[in-house]
């Protein structure tokens, strides 16, 4: 069975964004943190959105700046299979992407209940909080990043109070922790 997997930037005190959407808090890179980050581009996963994420990755990712800025990372993002959940969209024109429609819980259940690499969401706020709620999210890989922005979005607005078991840790030398969670 396929694993629903989270991995956000959060701050210290909570929030995957600004209240505008600003997220420039959270690139913080350094060599080690630059190798970590390429490394994960090349885990082979399906990559999952909300419409407004997949809106914002799919109008960077393939340019020319994100291919200068960060190559590997541009390349698998532009190659690997993506999902994006949405009711508005009637199209996703992004590369490898499949649009997908109907009741969120139902259609995560079905995707991962089929053969296949395991699903990661990165940013998509709204598309977590429902899928934690439902209780379909296996692993929260969260890049504790060391900044405070004092108003924000929580990715966990709604959920009620939901154990989670530390299963593994990484601290890296630009401040980022990296903790991974599963449901305890």
């Amino acid at each position: 069975m396929r694993r629903i997997v989270v991995f956000n930037n959060v701050t210290v005190d909570g929030y995957y964004t600004g209240l505008d959407g600003d997220m420039s808090w959270a690139h913080k890179f350094d060599p080690e943190w630059t190798e970590f980050t390429n490394s994960n581009a090349k885990g082979g996963a399906v990559l999952a959105f909300g419409r407004k994420t997949y809106d914002m990755m799919a109008g960077y990712w393939p340019t020319p700046m994100a291919m200068k800025n960060m190559p590997t990372v541009a390349e698998a993002m532009n190659k690997q299979p993506k999902l994006v959940f949405s009711r508005t969209m009637t199209e996703a024109k992004w590369n490898n992407t499949r649009l997908v429609k109907g009741d969120l819980a139902t259609e995560v259940r079905k995707i991962k209940s089929e053969p296949g690499e395991d699903i990661v969401i990165m940013g998509s706020g709204n598309l977590i909080s429902q899928l934690a709620q439902a209780k379909l999210i296996d692993v929260y890989q969260i890049a504790l990043t060391p900044v405070v922005i004092g108003k924000g979005r929580s990715m966990f607005d709604g959920v009620d109070k939901t154990n989670l078991k530390l299963t593994q840790s990484r601290a890296f030398g630009n401040g980022t922790v990296v903790l991974w969670y599963q449901p305890a």
